[in-house]
């Protein structure tokens, strides 16, 4: 076989690979993490801060504070936070579902306080 020949083969060969290994590791979804976030409630009417963002199959806690009591409801998930005024009211669950945004609300006055997106 000439040089030019196997130089044009090897260079074939090459992005072969590149490309296989690429389709195989460079779509890996990253390892699931846990997060928590501290969520303020103010009035049933505003909520700090007013996204949250996670990754789909992280293991997510919420943790809300309101200064007011009622239920703020997590749309998409169907979890209810029994707030008390001036306690902490905390869930913790695996976001399986991705996409978004999922409503966050203050559920007897279907006030929209936020929003939990879910990246795939």
């Amino acid at each position: 076989m000439s040089r030019p020949r196997l130089a044009l083969v090897l260079g074939v060969l090459a992005i072969f690979i590149a490309v296989g290994a690429y389709l195989i590791f460079g779509k890996q979804n990253p390892a699931p993490h846990n997060l928590t976030f501290n969520v303020t409630v103010t009035g049933a009417k505003t909520m700090t801060p007013p996204e949250l963002k996670a990754g789909q199959d992280d293991t997510v806690t919420i943790n809300i504070s309101s200064d007011t009591t009622g239920e703020v409801h997590l749309h998409g998930y169907d979890i209810a936070f029994d707030c008390v005024a001036g306690q902490v009211v905390s869930h913790t669950f695996k976001a399986t579902i991705s996409g978004g945004p999922f409503d966050m609300e203050w559920e007897s006055t279907a006030t929209r306080l936020g929003d939990l997106v879910v990246n795939p």
